[in-house]
C-alpha cells in the first residue's frame, strides 16, 4: 500500500537529522541501507501478522555510508511480511483499518518534523 501526498516525498534532509526523527518514531534504518539508498522501518505484529510500515529514500548528495548525505525521500509504503518470502505491497493485500490510521498518524508527524529541517532546493 502506497501513502500517497503524505508531503514526504517532496522532502530531502540531512541523514543524521532524519535518523533521529525517524528513530523517534520507531521507524529504525538498522541494516537497510547501502551507500545510495536508506530504508526506514517500523513493525507491526497483528493477529499473527507482521506488518511493516517503510519510508525509503536516496541519496541525492554524499555517502550514506559515511554518514555525510542529503536523503530525498519517497512515497511511504505498507507492506504484509510473507516468510520466508518477503513484504508484499500489492494491492490485492488486506491492511487493517486501525494499523492503516496509525500509520497515516505517524506520517504525518515525521512529516511535520522533518519538515522543520529540510532542504529547500
Amino acid at each position: 500500500m502506497r501513502f500517497e501526498d503524505t508531503g514526504l516525498e517532496q522532502l530531502q534532509a540531512e541523514i543524521n537529522r532524519l535518523d533521529e526523527v525517524m528513530q523517534e518514531h520507531g521507524l529504525i534504518r538498522a541494516e537497510q541501507w547501502d551507500y545510495e539508498r536508506v530504508n526506514y522501518d517500523r513493525k507491526f505484529e497483528i493477529n499473527n501478522d507482521v506488518y511493516y510500515l517503510r519510508v525509503q529514500g536516496y541519496a541525492v548528495e554524499g555517502d550514506v555510508g559515511a554518514h555525510r548525505a542529503i536523503i530525498q525521500l519517497i512515497v511511504p509504503l505498507l507492506g504484509k511480511h510473507y516468510y520466508p518470502h518477503g513484504l508484499e505491497y500489492g494491492e490485492g493485500e488486506y491492511f487493517p483499518p486501525d494499523l492503516v490510521r496509525k500509520c497515516e498518524e505517524i506520517l504525518t508527524s515525521v512529516t511535520k518534523e522533518v519538515e522543520a529541517f529540510a532542504l529547500h532546493r
